[in-house]
């Protein structure tokens, strides 16, 4: 099952989006932070998702190649995001393997529902 997650900084604070299936998850005024961080939270919040969905094999979708690259140890993580990281590494996961993949910013849905949220 394929989840995409994209997160945002705003005005009032970090904002993240989580799109599985037709079910869009958005989550705004989490506090000060910067674009990273909410990158990190959107991360997490998916993980948590496929987690209490129980899906096997999840494919985790974002536009954040950064987080993506350090969630996936093929980065090195800055001293800004070791507890995000932390915590990722550490956290319940879904069964299966959890897969975190790269995508354009065009193709993030997350990213999308973000940008809609801004156009009303």
């Amino acid at each position: 099952m394929k989840l995409f997650f994209d997160g945002g900084l705003r005005p009032h604070g970090m904002e993240l989006a989580v799109v599985v299936g037709a079910h869009s998850i958005v989550q705004q005024g989490l506090g000060p932070g910067t674009s990273m961080d909410a990158e990190w939270l959107a991360l997490i919040h998916a993980v948590r998702t496929a987690h209490r969905m129980k899906l096997t094999g999840a494919v985790l979708l974002g536009d954040a190649a950064a987080v993506i690259a350090q969630a996936n140890g093929t980065q090195r993580i800055p001293a800004s995001c070791v507890a995000h990281h932390h915590l990722f590494q550490t956290m319940e996961k879904p069964d299966g393997r959890l897969r975190i993949r790269y995508i354009k910013r065009t193709q993030n849905l997350a990213g999308i529902a973000l940008a809609r949220l801004h156009e009303r």
